[in-house]
């Protein structure tokens, strides 16, 4: 059974730095994707950036592309989020996710994602 625990979120002023932790359970695939989501007050939940175990590969939404930094660290099963130049904008409850390879799917869309931890918030003030 896969279980997703973030932690790292919390309020920090316009310009500063966060970063969000998701220690992983319970994969047994040999290649998956974890993903950064993010869902604000009134919208819908979008993808922030992902990674690929083993390769290594990322991706990063347009509006975080340059300040967001997602990473890994394989020996703890841990990905991290580190958001630097954090705007208002960024404010959200901030989710883990990860899905297996499969054909077709995307990094960005929540509905391609099976597995989900129970989120962080992160408020960013002027």
């Amino acid at each position: 059974q896969v279980q997703l625990v973030e932690s790292g979120g919390g309020s920090v002023q316009a310009g500063g730095s966060l970063r969000l932790s998701c220690a992983a359970s319970g994969y047994t695939y040999s290649s998956y994707l974890m993903g950064w989501f993010r869902q604000a007050r009134g919208k819908e939940r979008e993808g922030v950036a992902a990674i690929w175990t083993p390769s290594g590969n990322t991706y990063y939404a347009d509006s975080v592309k340059g300040r967001f930094t997602i990473s890994r660290d394989n020996a703890k099963n841990t990905v991290y989020l580190q958001m630097n130049s954090l705007k208002l904008e960024d404010t959200a409850m901030y989710y883990c996710a990860g899905r297996p390879s499969k054909a077709g799917a995307s990094w960005y869309d929540p509905v391609d994602f099976p597995d989900w931890g129970q989120g962080t918030q992160v408020t960013v003030s002027s």
